[in-house]
């Protein structure tokens, strides 16, 4: 009888090319106690649905949450593949990882008070979010973290930072949400939130970042997808970029575009190169007063990319599988496509 504690214990994770072990806790995943020590783990969904952290499971036995078998091919389920933020340790583990991200940002993971201090609606469905921490917090512009609400749901949410770092770490961070159907978190911070209330953040977590080169950058985002990629662009201004930049921004309808005086600011400011940023509707009436463009992002990449463009992309996985699909058709390699994919409530109940 006293065995029927034995399973709720942590574990320990060794995961090859790391000396010694990390602690996994009861229901953690395998990606998240990773990512808290800091290894650069490849990740990018964090939901099951884009393989990008994949690993190779050498011995131990794991709990899957999400059925691996429609994300992994059956040779990689062959040999022993999981997915690293799907598999919870039943015993303790060992994992081999293909593509470690070593030179990816480092910082600590930190667990942090905060309260909301501002509230803005920027769309039907999209709120700016501004949260004060009790501590500072170090990030990468192109990161994320962990965001829940006491009363709503202890589980944290994935939201990537809005806005560059400062130097020394943030008391203040903001979020652009998007409201979700039947989404916990982003349906509270669009109809129920309230200056004051307390929240607890998590982070940073994610190795979408700006690389260090001289390419040319075409940048893709759609509806909240914004976030990161406009982070990482005022980072980049920080630290006197002078690289090439066009920025395809992809909205249904006027109303849906946002944020438009501070990409335009960031345009007028940005020292090098050549900056253009380009909004697409998809949905706009026919008969509107629109003189932008009309149709997918996808549609105006051949025409927007060069052969040596490096490329940053965030927004639902439709989007990005396309516009990948796009970028290789144009001769982009792989290695110059870095993305940050979301997955709402239309795919897992995570928002």
């Amino acid at each position: 009888m006293f065995n029927i504690f034995k399973g709720s214990a942590p574990k320990q994770l060794e995961i090859g090319g790391f000396e010694g072990a990390i602690t996994v806790e009861k229901k953690e995943t395998i990606l998240h106690a990773a990512l808290k020590q800091g290894i650069p783990f490849p990740h990018s969904c964090r939901v099951g649905g884009c393989a990008t952290c994949k690993c190779k499971l050498v011995s131990g036995k794991v709990k899957e949450l999400t059925e691996s078998a429609y994300i992994l091919s059956e040779a990689e389920l062959d040999q022993g593949y999981i997915l690293a933020c799907q598999a919870v340790p039943k015993t303790d583990v060992k994992i081999v990882v293909d593509h470690l991200n070593l030179s990816g940002p480092n910082h600590g993971v930190i667990t942090s008070q905060g309260t909301l201090s501002a509230i803005h609606k920027l769309t039907h469905d999209i709120v700016h979010v501004v949260i004060e921490l009790d501590q500072s917090l170090e990030y990468t512009a192109g990161q994320y973290a962990l965001l829940s609400v006491p009363g709503v749901t202890n589980e944290g949410r994935s939201y990537s930072f809005a806005s560059a770092p400062v130097e020394g770490g943030n008391k203040a961070i903001s979020f652009y949400i998007r409201e979700v159907p039947g989404g916990l978190v982003s349906t509270w911070m669009q109809q129920q939130a309230h200056i004051g209330k307390p929240v607890q953040i998590e982070g940073p977590f994610g190795d979408f970042y700006l690389r260090d080169s001289q390419q040319p950058m075409l940048c893709i985002a759609g509806g909240s997808g914004l976030a990161p990629v406009k982070a990482l662009l005022e980072q980049a201004k920080l630290s006197q970029c002078v690289r090439d930049v066009v920025f395809l921004f992809g909205a249904r309808t006027q109303s849906d575009l946002y944020c438009l005086e501070e990409l335009k600011q960031l345009q007028s400011e940005w020292i090098g190169g050549g900056f253009k940023f380009i909004p697409i509707l998809s949905a706009e009436p026919e008969k509107s007063d629109w003189a932008g463009l009309r149709g997918m992002v996808t549609d105006f990449i051949p025409k927007h990319v060069q052969p040596a463009s490096q490329v940053y992309m965030c927004g639902p996985p439709a989007m990005l599988d396309a516009a990948e699909a796009a970028l290789v058709k144009q001769g982009i390699s792989n290695n110059n496509i870095f993305s940050d994919k979301f997955l709402d409530k239309s795919f897992l109940n995570t928002a």
